[in-house]
C-alpha cells in the first residue's frame, strides 16, 4: 500500500506544474474560450432566436447578414441561417465528441492489452491495427457510409470504428515504455493481477498521451463529419449540420457567398480551437520538462 501512495505528492505536484504550464500556452487559453463560447451558443443561441431552424420564409429568400431579425441571413428556403447554424452546431460538436469517446475507448483498450501483453497477443492485435490503416480511412468512411442509414447516431459510430487506431498505437507505445517500471515490477511482486496493473496501475500514468489524443480527435471527427455530409452521405436534412450546409451553399457561391462561408468559418474556428488545446496539453502534460 505504501509503495503506490508514495507518489500522490509528487503526482499532485506535476498535475500543479501542468496546470501552470497550460495557462502560460495562450493560444490553448484562445482554443479553450473559443470552444466554451461555441458550445455555449450552441445549447443556448437556437432559444434565444426569434426563428427556428426549420421555419420557412419564402419572402426572405437570400437576405444578407443584418437583415432585420436575420443576424446572418438567410437561404433559398428563407430559413434564418443563425438559427441553423447553431443547430448544426449542436450536431456536430456532440458527433465529434462522443466519436472521440467511443474511439478512445476502443484505441485505449486495444493498446493496453497489446502492449502489457506483447508476444503472439499484442502482435496479433497490433497487425490488426496496420490492416485497417492500410486502408485509406475517407474511402472506408465514405464506403460504411453509404451503406448505412446515416443518421448522427450512426455517423458518430462510423467515424468511431475509423479512428481508433492511431489511439491504440499511441497507447500501444506508452504502455510498453512503462510495463518494466519499478512500480508495475512492485505489483507483480505483490501478486496482482495482470487485469489490475494493466487498468489500475499503468493506465494512469499513461493517461497524458492519451488525452492529447482524444483531443485531436474531436478536431478530425468534426472534419469527417463535415466531410461526408458535404458529399451527402452524412448528416441528412433537413436536420442541420455544418457539413450540409456547406453542400447545400455550393451552388450560391456566386450570388449568397455568405452560405458558405458562415459553416465554413464555424468548422475552422472549431478544428482550430481543439488542435491549439491539443498543443497545450502535449507542452503541459510533457514530462521530460519535470526533469529540466
Amino acid at each position: 500500500m505504501t509503495a503506490f501512495t508514495a507518489n500522490a505528492a509528487p503526482s499532485r505536484w506535476r498535475n500543479n506544474r501542468a496546470a501552470r504550464r497550460f495557462m502560460r500556452h495562450r493560444l490553448a487559453l484562445l482554443g479553450l474560450a473559443m470552444i466554451i463560447f461555441l458550445s455555449l451558443a450552441c445549447v443556448l443561441g437556437p432559444h434565444l432566436l426569434p426563428y427556428d431552424s426549420l421555419d420557412i420564409d419564402l419572402r426572405a429568400r437570400f437576405a444578407p447578414p443584418l437583415t432585420g431579425y436575420h443576424f446572418l441571413g438567410t437561404d433559398p428556403l428563407g430559413r434564418d441561417v443563425a438559427a441553423r447554424l447553431l443547430m448544426a452546431g449542436r450536431i456536430s460538436l456532440l458527433v465529434g465528441f462522443f466519436a472521440m469517446v467511443l474511439s478512445t475507448l476502443i484505441g485505449t483498450l486495444v493498446g493496453v492489452i497489446a502492449g502489457y501483453r506483447g508476444g503472439w497477443v499484442g502482435a496479433t492485435l497490433m497487425r490488426t491495427v496496420d490492416g485497417f490503416l492500410s486502408f485509406p480511412s475517407i474511402f472506408l468512411l465514405l464506403a460504411l457510409a453509404a451503406a448505412l442509414k446515416p443518421s448522427p447516431v450512426m455517423i458518430t459510430l462510423i467515424i468511431s470504428l475509423t479512428s481508433w487506431m492511431e489511439v491504440a498505437r499511441i497507447v500501444e507505445a506508452e504502455v510498453r515504455s512503462l510495463r518494466e517500471r519499478e512500480f508495475v515490477l512492485a505489483g507483480r511482486m505483490l501478486g496482482l493481477s495482470g487485469t489490475h496493473i494493466m487498468f489500475r496501475e499503468i493506465l494512469p500514468n499513461a493517461m497524458g498521451p492519451i488525452i492529447v489524443a482524444s483531443t485531436l480527435t474531436v478536431a478530425r471527427a468534426i472534419l469527417m463529419e463535415a466531410y461526408i455530409s458535404f458529399l451527402g452521405y452524412g448528416i441528412q436534412p433537413p436536420l442541420p449540420s455544418w457539413g450540409n450546409m456547406l453542400n447545400g451553399a455550393q451552388q450560391y457561391l456566386g450570388s449568397a457567398p455568405w452560405l458558405a462561408i458562415i459553416p465554413g468559418a464555424a468548422i475552422t474556428i472549431a478544428v482550430t480551437s481543439f488542435n491549439f488545446i491539443g498543443d497545450g496539453l502535449r507542452d503541459a502534460l510533457d514530462v521530460r520538462d519535470d526533469h529540466i
